[in-house]
């Protein structure tokens, strides 16, 4: 049988599998053709790879014009995150299950003024991936936490668990980013694609918010239109949502307009064709064991390579590592410390946003609610876990 069709193959009977099970697909074993050659860890790089727009709420002079950028912002990073940086062509593929405490760490943009991610994962079970993202020079940055949660009816349906906050320095503001729900289509007829679905709401907490809707295609594809987005932005207290100052309407996967109160359109950005900023990680021979291009060096060479018997081999070898590791007193996932963040009880910020919209911390849901630890994280040295890697003890 021919490479190409022993792939189908295996893919139809991934799929039947797939279909089969009820519950989280989290860490379901995919077959090595679908793997994405990147981590979970590393999906919060796509909120920073853009980093004029990561920055420019910094500069506006009003709440207003403010949350109208952090709008725009958010928009313009779902592309990147949703299809993991391949073109919307290529389809989606799915990205690699971190495990207990892998870490990415890398930055973006001129010398002088990038913007720098930390992301770990502070929990596996459930998976529980942890992020903080910063401009130091414009006085930006961002944390938030999220569980996916996995499962199938049709479409892979993964639902985010978690909050964001970013915070501008200079203004003393938060504002609550939405974690959108997802549906990965196509699967059944091969060329899968994500729709981003449901309402959410981007709260300022200057007194402002935006109601994002999302909608896509229809049952068959007969009605709708793919990644469709519409957002509004209010005042807080106008409660009927009437007099929107701002609207934004388009495609999160190719273009959106920016319209004021009176419907002028006043902007455009075109996602498809924004060049994204060159992230830069350390060389992997300067790289902490437990850093995730590191980890999974060997697994990411053999997807370039289209070996994927070395996807497979190097895969079951980390993986089963990680197993015996979690059997030992010391390294169990119940005695586990995450190194840059710290399970709290509550966080004060986050929930003064999310009464302004009806929602929740849902801390039992994702293992405590995960903070940056910005003291401890300065103290902090490579490498992390000192002689421990993803393997063992060296």
């Amino acid at each position: 049988m021919a490479e190409n069709e022993q792939q189908n193959s295996n893919l139809k009977q991934f799929l039947a599998s797939i279909a089969t099970i009820r519950g989280d697909l989290s860490n379901i074993t995919a077959p090595p053709f679908v793997l994405a050659d990147k981590s979970t860890t590393e999906f919060p790089r796509y909120w920073i790879e853009h980093p004029d727009l990561f920055c420019a709420p910094a500069h506006e002079p009003t709440p207003e014009l403010r949350i109208l950028a952090v709008l725009k912002w958010f928009l313009s990073s779902l592309q990147g995150q949703q299809y993991a940086g391949r073109k919307p062509s290529e389809g989606v593929k799915k990205p690699l299950n971190a495990f207990l405490g892998e870490l990415f760490v890398g930055e973006c943009g001129k010398e002088g003024e990038e913007c720098r991610l930390v992301s770990e994962q502070v929990s596996h079970h459930p998976p529980v991936t942890a992020c903080y993202l910063w401009n130091e020079k414009h006085g930006v940055r961002a944390e938030g936490y999220t569980r996916q949660e996995i499962t199938f009816t049709g479409s892979v349906n993964i639902q985010q668990i978690g909050h964001a906050v970013l915070h501008l320095d200079n203004h003393n503001e938060n504002y609550l980013i939405p974690l959108p729900n997802v549906k990965v289509k196509g699967i059944l007829t091969g060329g899968p694609y994500p729709e981003l679905n449901g309402a959410y709401s981007l709260v300022s907490s200057s007194g402002f918010i935006a109601e994002v809707d999302f909608t896509g295609k229809g049952f068959l594809g007969v009605s709708g239109k793919k990644n469709h987005v519409h957002a509004a932005i209010y005042r807080t207290d106008d409660h009927k949502r009437k007099d929107a100052l701002y609207t934004a309407e388009g495609s999160w996967s190719e273009s959106f307009e920016i319209m004021d109160a009176s419907g002028q359109v006043i902007d455009t950005y075109d996602v498809a064709a924004a060049p994204a900023t060159d992230f830069r990680a350390p060389p992997l021979d300067q790289q902490d064991p437990w850093e995730s291009r590191k980890a999974w060096n060997g697994v990411i060479e053999s997807i370039h390579r289209g070996n994927m018997q070395g996807v497979s081999d190097n895969k079951s070898k980390l993986e089963t590592a990680q197993r015996e590791m979690r059997k030992l007193p010391e390294t169990k996932e119940e005695s586990w410390q995450a190194v840059f963040f710290r399970k709290e009880t509550g966080n004060s910020v986050a929930e003064k946003l999310m009464a302004v919209s009806g929602q929740r911390l849902e801390p039992e849901s994702t293992c405590g609610v995960w903070r940056f630890d910005l003291e401890g994280a300065a103290k902090r040295e490579r490498p992390w876990r000192a002689s421990l890697t993803p393997y063992g003890q060296q």
